[in-house]
C-alpha cells in the first residue's frame, strides 16, 4: 500500500480491492518508433497536462501529431514558440465551416483563431496573459467513407501553413499515422508486460517504468539497425520477433563476453 499516497486507486474500487494506477505520457518518434520523452502522474491527470510537461523535450523543426484533446489555442501557440509545428484533430467544440478563412485548396483553408475570453482550466494566469490576441492555423477536412458504415468527417488543424511545401494529401497521410502511437503503447504494456508493475514505492515504480522504456528503445534500436542494413523499413519489422531473437542470442552474448 506504499503507492496509495502517490498513485490512488480508481474511485470505482474499494480500498485494498485493486491496485494503485499511474498514468504516463510518452512521445514516440514516427521515424524510429522509439520513445523520446516520458512523464508520469496520477490516474486522473488530464492528457493535456501531461502533454504540456512533454513540450520541453521537443526540438526545433519537430512536428507533433496528436488527437483532438491537444488541439487548444494555448498549446498550438506554445508549440510554435518552440520552433516546432503541430498536426492535431480539431476539437469537437469548434465548428467547421468553409465560409470563414482564406481558401487555399479543396477542403483546405487558412483561418484565424482568437484568444479565449476566459483563462482555460489548467493554464496559469501569467501564461494566459502572455498569449497573443490571435494566431493563424490551417484547417483541412476530409471524409472517411466505408461501405455500410456512416460517413465520418475529420477536421485537422495544423501550423504547417505553406500548401506548396506541405500538400493537403501529405498532411492527411501524416495524421493517418498517428494511430501508430496506440500500437507503441500496446507494445510497452502487453509485449513487454508493463501493464502491471512489481515495485511498491513511487520512486521504484518510476525507475521500473524507465527501465521498461530502455528495453523498448533497445529493441527499436536493433530493428533500426537491421532494417537499414538490409534495406527494409524498420517499422515493418516485428518488435515481438526482435525480442524473441534477442532472448535466444543472449546466451551467446554472455559466452562471448566471458
Amino acid at each position: 500500500m506504499y503507492l496509495l499516497g502517490f498513485h490512488p486507486q480508481p474511485s470505482t474500487q474499494k480500498l485494498v480491492c485493486g491496485f494503485p494506477i499511474a498514468k504516463i505520457g510518452v512521445i514516440f518518434s514516427l521515424v524510429t518508433g522509439a520513445a523520446t520523452a516520458l512523464c508520469i502522474d496520477i490516474l486522473n491527470t488530464h492528457d493535456i497536462k501531461l502533454a504540456r510537461r512533454l513540450y520541453s523535450f521537443l526540438k526545433p523543426n519537430d512536428v507533433l501529431l496528436g488527437d483532438r484533446a491537444f488541439c487548444a489555442y494555448a498549446d498550438i501557440f506554445s508549440i510554435t514558440k518552440l520552433g516546432c509545428d503541430a498536426v492535431f484533430r480539431k476539437h469537437s467544440s469548434r465548428t467547421t465551416t468553409m465560409r470563414k478563412g482564406k481558401i487555399v485548396g479543396d477542403c483546405d483553408k487558412l483561418v484565424t483563431w482568437y484568444k479565449p475570453k476566459r483563462c482555460p482550466k489548467g493554464l496559469s494566469k501569467d501564461k494566459f496573459d502572455a498569449l497573443p490576441s490571435s494566431i493563424t492555423v490551417r484547417e483541412i477536412y476530409y471524409y472517411i467513407v466505408i461501405p455500410s458504415f456512416r460517413t465520418q468527417k475529420v477536421s485537422l488543424i495544423t501550423t504547417l501553413l505553406d500548401r506548396t511545401t506541405y500538400p493537403t494529401l501529405k498532411i492527411v497521410q501524416l495524421y493517418y499515422q498517428r494511430s501508430s502511437v496506440e500500437l507503441d503503447l500496446r507494445h510497452l504494456k502487453t509485449t513487454l508486460d508493463m501493464d502491471v508493475l512489481r515495485c511498491k514505492t513511487p520512486s521504484m515504480t518510476r525507475k521500473e517504468i524507465h527501465v521498461y522504456l530502455l528495453a523498448y528503445n533497445l529493441l527499436r534500436s536493433l530493428m533500426w539497425d537491421a532494417g537499414t542494413t538490409y534495406n527494409t523499413p524498420p517499422l515493418r519489422l516485428s518488435l515481438q520477433g526482435t525480442r524473441h531473437h534477442l532472448i535466444s542470442f543472449l546466451p551467446k552474448f554472455e559466452a562471448a563476453g566471458s
